[in-house]
């Protein structure tokens, strides 16, 4: 059985102008609305009027005037625009289930502390958490390195991390370099990416800001040998494995 609001929405698509309460409901019977109830106009009006008031931007309905209702056309572009806060919480909870499994963050460290080493740097695991997660120094130039592991997730196909402003806005400076260590099928990838690559990112809007403007939420895809930030035009497939950047 459909609902007063389900049959309200298909009728308000497919009508060129905004209806009041009473032609809704008309069209509304006509088109198979059960109801026992002996004022189905007034309990349109009043559902509306509460989807509305209870969801505000986010209601598929708005009013158009006095009495009137009409699509909320601007829904869409606001789910869009929030969709990385609720990607956000399935990500918080894949983190749950991965830290249950295993300590992955630690481990995406050690595997980029030995790369490192085999590569002639000397490196250390910072012992204390100042946003820093390895320091490397080679030929007198020191890096610093911050590392960021994650699964791949089954369920978007795509790497999800966070990266908090305050520790980005910190060190924000030339020796400062992000390593992500893509996990998939128990194969590590390394993207290396130097800060400017991070910053052109955000400044492009490739890397969205969520968790109530507190975080940098970094999406990157592989797809036919090509790696992603953000969106397809972003392609940072040169950075894929490449430790000749840390110079």
């Amino acid at each position: 059985m459909n609902s007063f609001k389900q049959i309200a929405l298909e009728i308000l698509k497919k009508s060129d102008k905004p209806l009041k309460a009473k032609e809704i409901t008309n069209q509304a019977l006509k088109n198979g609305l059960k109801t026992d109830g002996k004022t189905p106009q007034a309990t349109m009006s009043a559902l509306l009027i509460m989807d509305i008031k209870n969801k505000g931007k986010l209601s598929d309905f708005k009013k158009a005037g006095p009495g009137l209702f009409a699509i909320n056309d601007e829904k869409e572009i606001l789910v869009t625009e929030t969709k990385p806060d609720r990607i956000l919480e399935e990500l918080e909870f894949e983190e749950e289930k991965e830290v249950e499994g295993g300590y992955i963050g630690k481990a995406g460290e050690h595997a980029v502390l030995t790369e490192l080493l085999f590569r002639g740097f000397n490196a250390s695991l910072m012992s204390v958490d100042v946003g820093i997660d390895v320091l490397a120094i080679k030929e007198n130039k020191t890096f610093n390195i911050q590392v960021k592991t994650r699964n791949i997730s089954k369920t978007h196909h795509a790497f999800f991390f966070n990266l908090r402003i305050a520790s980005y806005e910190r060190h924000n400076n030339g020796g400062t370099f992000y390593i992500f260590v893509l996990r998939e099928h128990a194969k590590l990838d390394y993207l290396i990416l130097p800060l400017n690559e991070i910053e052109k990112s955000i400044e492009q809007e490739f890397i969205h800001t969520v968790g109530k403007g507190k975080i940098y939420r970094i999406t990157i895809r592989k797809q036919a040998e090509k790696v992603y930030i953000g969106r397809k035009e972003n392609d940072v497939s040169y950075y894929l494995n490449r430790w000749e950047v840390l110079k």
